[in-house]
């Protein structure tokens, strides 16, 4: 009996203990839910974050191998850029050099004539000298039209490599440089101009429009011909109203 009593106390203790033991166990199956819920939020948060940084990492490698190639272009155009103007400014040597040589020529002849005065040359000395002065001039005048040209091509090189050398506020244009307006457009703020090419004049340059020496406005070319050109009015600098035959010369006239 006795025996019978304790196996009973013995069973109602483990029973008791399982009871304590499951009413901890509840106790902890909530947060424990909470906690791996929590993880495999944190862990699904981190495999979006990591597939969003490699697609921003491939397009980042996208744009730095355009960014490369654009770079190794712009290079590219600035070299081609140089070495156009070192052989336009050897060019424009290469003609100084020969106009003095020319000119010196010249004068040799001229003194020569001169000289004729007071030695009474032959007449065929006379018309060799003549002729030698004659040449030497017309020579002259085909080398300095040259280097007129090769000056305009200078400037409108070094306008253009200042492009990829840096930032460029404006557009210089030969200090001699004067025209005048041949047609207005009051409706669009754009005129005609008696200037293009062969005197030099190059697309974007201002010119500041005058009128017996009063400023009226400044003025941008557009578009330039080989001896015409067009220009838009520059906004906020309309002083006055333009008109034909006002004179226009350089805003920005090289040194």
């Amino acid at each position: 009996m006795l025996l019978r009593i304790s196996l009973i106390v013995a069973i109602l203790a483990g029973i008791g203990a399982g009871v304590v033991s499951y009413l901890e166990v509840s106790d902890k199956i909530p947060a424990l839910t909470k906690q791996r819920d929590d993880e495999n939020t944190a862990k699904k948060s981190a495999l979006t974050e990591l597939a969003t940084t490699k697609t921003n990492l491939k397009k980042t490698q996208g744009v730095l191998a355009q960014t490369q190639q654009e770079l190794a272009e712009t290079q590219a155009d600035r070299d081609k850029a140089v070495a156009r103007a070192d052989q336009q400014t050897q060019l424009a040597a290469g003609l100084s050099d020969k106009l003095t040589k020319v000119t010196q020529q010249r004068d040799d002849a001229q003194s020569s004539l001169e000289a004729y005065k007071a030695t009474q040359l032959s007449p065929e000395q006379v018309f060799k000298l003549s002729k030698d002065l004659k040449n030497a001039t017309a020579e002259i005048e085909v080398i300095n039209g040259e280097k007129l040209v090769m000056l305009h091509t200078i400037t409108r090189l070094t306008n253009e490599l200042a492009k990829y050398i840096g930032p460029v506020d404006y557009v210089k244009l030969p200090a001699d440089l004067h025209g005048k307006i041949l047609v207005v457009d009051p409706k669009w703020d754009f005129v005609v101009l008696n200037i293009g090419e062969d005197q030099g004049l190059i697309s974007d340059g201002e010119l500041l429009v005058s009128r017996q020496g009063k400023l009226v406005a400044k003025v941008i070319v557009r578009s330039v011909q080989k001896d015409r050109s067009i220009a838009n009015l520059v906004p906020g600098w309309k002083v006055g109203e333009m008109i034909e035959g006002d004179e226009v010369s350089p805003a920005h006239p090289a040194s």
